[in-house]
Parts: structure tokens; C-alpha cells; sequence
């Protein structure tokens, strides 16, 4: 019988190793190691780290002589930066980072690629002889999946990031409006802010500008330092609007209205493209899967008659 379906066992197969693919993911989320990084006011907050790179990041020293090279500097700094805006500082730092990108290939890319030969290996018939052709193209995909996943788990984590900071700024801005109408200073404002908001990221920046201009830094500073550490172009035009507002001495409660209009505003026009864009990302959903069902339920049972019987 197998002899004559040839299909489906390929496609049984497939079914498994996508179960057990969802299953290893779903038991590494819940396994995934959970730190803590402590804030400027010394509260603590959650990172979660992926439990390989966990188990990874011991033998990273052993290429530090590979990494500390000239070559890698640019690299370097730019996974610091990133690291940096997406919240892990002082967890992670550019030179794990690139370990990583070389430990993952090499510890997890052969085990990936053996478990995908031995899976080639049980398909009969013409399928598995035509996939196990191109077990080479699935060995190079595999291993440069496993080279990229580090950036692109980076990349997940400052997007999160960057969209909570995106989300909380207007509020935050309306606060302190009325705080400085109220008659408050801009400093004691903030202040009363991050006591009483729940932590989130953009709290989190806001205690570390609190806390320099505390310790000697002006407010300029802090607030130019919060920009180039966040990254993120909402937070720049705030904080670009709040130091010239300083420097030319406009009125600081005229300037956040503005800006938390135009956060608004901005947040109006981005859900407006979300909102075009959802017919075109249907598309491949509606192709890739729903369609295949569609015409295997219609379609089928004829396939079968015509195998079965001859036309």
C-alpha cells in the first residue's frame, strides 16, 4: 500500500515533523529562562531570554580572539546598539550576540539537518528519492536560518519594544501637559509619572532620564541620550521638540499639546495603513492554505476515483 501512495506518506511525514516542530517550540517558550534587569529607581523588570542562547552563552569567550578583530567592530557596535534600544543592557552584548551567530549553526544545524536526512530517508518511492536530491538546499537553508536567528529574535524584541514605547507615548504626553499647565516642573512632573504609571518601556526611560539629571547631567542631555538609546523616531521628534523648546525658552506645556496632537495623529494615520494593507497580506493565507483545502475537498474524491480505477 505504501508503494502506492507515495503522497501521502510524504505528506503524513510532513504533518509529523510539523507537529513536533509546534510541540519543541511551545515546551522552549515555556522552558525559556527568565532574568531580570534592574531599573535606575532599583525596581526590577523581566527579560526573557531564549533558552538556547541560555545554554550557549557559556562557551561564547571561546571566540572572543574571532570576534574582538577589527573586521567584526561595526558589527559589534551595532548589535550593542540594538541591544541597548530593545531593553537587554547589560544582559546581552554585541560580542555574545555574534557567538551566538556562530554557536547556533554549529551545535543545532547538524542535529536540525540529521533529524531532516532521517526523515528523507523513511518517504518511499519517487518523492522521497526527489527530495532526498535536494537535501542539499535544505542543509544550506537550515544552517543560514540558524546564522540569521539571532538578528531576527533581536529584530522581534525591539519591534515589541518600539510599538509599546509607540502606544504609551501619547497618554504619557497628555500627562505631563497637565502637569505642566497645572503649574508643576517639568522634572517634578515626570517624577509624579513614573510613580504612578504602571512600568512599561517608556517608564523605563523616563526613570533613567530622571535619575541622570539627578545625578548632574542636564536635562538636554538626558532627554538627547534617551533619544539616541530608544531609537525610535517618535520618541526623536519629542524629545528634538522639548530641547529647542528649552533652548529658545518656549513655553514647555505648549509644545507637549502639540506634540501629543500630532502622536495622535500619527498613530490615526498609521491604523488607517494597517487597515489597507490586510487585503494584500489575505492573499497568501487564501492561496498557500485555504484554497488547497478547498480544492482538496472538491477535488479529491475524483483524484481518487481516477488513481483508483484509470480515466
Amino acid at each position: 500500500m505504501t508503494d502506492r501512495w507515495p503522497i501521502a506518506d510524504a505528506l503524513l511525514g510532513f504533518l509529523w515533523a510539523v507537529a513536533v516542530a509546534l510541540l519543541a517550540w511551545q515546551v522552549g517558550r515555556i522552558l525559556a529562562d527568565v532574568t531580570y534587569v534592574t531599573l535606575a529607581d532599583g525596581r526590577r523588570r523581566e527579560r526573557r531570554i531564549p533558552l538556547l542562547y541560555r545554554l550557549l552563552l557559556p562557551f561564547a569567550p571561546n571566540f572572543a580572539r574571532i570576534i574582538n578583530r577589527p573586521a567584526f567592530a561595526r558589527m559589534r557596535e551595532d548589535h550593542d546598539r540594538r541591544l541597548v534600544a530593545a531593553g537587554f543592557e547589560g544582559l546581552l552584548s554585541g560580542r555574545e550576540m555574534l557567538a551566538l551567530r556562530i554557536l547556533l549553526p554549529a551545535v543545532f544545524g547538524p542535529l536540525t539537518v540529521l533529524a531532516i536526512h532521517s526523515g528523507l530517508a523513511r518517504i518511499p518511492g519517487l518523492v522521497g528519492r526527489a527530495l532526498a536530491q535536494r537535501a542539499v538546499l535544505f542543509d544550506v537553508l537550515l544552517l543560514l536560518y540558524w546564522f540569521v536567528q539571532p538578528s531576527l529574535w533581536l529584530q522581534r524584541r525591539l519591534g515589541d519594544r518600539h510599538l509599546q514605547i509607540q502606544r504609551a507615548l501619547p497618554f504619557v504626553l497628555d500627562l505631563l501637559t497637565l502637569s505642566v499647565e497645572a503649574g508643576l516642573d517639568f522634572m517634578t512632573a515626570i517624577k509624579r509619572i513614573i510613580d504612578r504609571r504602571e512600568i512599561d518601556a517608556l517608564n523605563e526611560e523616563l526613570i533613567r532620564v530622571f535619575r541622570e539629571v539627578q545625578l548632574g547631567k542636564t536635562r538636554r542631555e538626558a532627554l538627547r541620550d534617551m533619544a539616541d538609546r530608544v531609537q525610535q523616531p517618535d520618541v526623536r521628534a519629542v524629545t528634538n521638540a522639548l530641547v529647542q523648546a528649552d533652548e529658545l525658552g518656549v513655553s514647555i506645556g505648549a509644545i507637549l499639546r502639540i506634540q501629543a496632537d500630532q502622536m495622535r495623529v500619527r498613530r490615526f494615520l498609521n491604523a488607517e495603513k494597517l487597515a489597507n494593507e490586510a487585503p494584500v497580506k489575505l492573499l497568501f493565507p487564501l492561496i498557500g492554505f485555504i484554497f488547497p483545502a478547498v480544492f482538496l475537498i472538491l477535488l479529491g474524491p475524483i483524484a481518487v476515483q481516477v488513481i483508483e480505477h484509470g480515466l
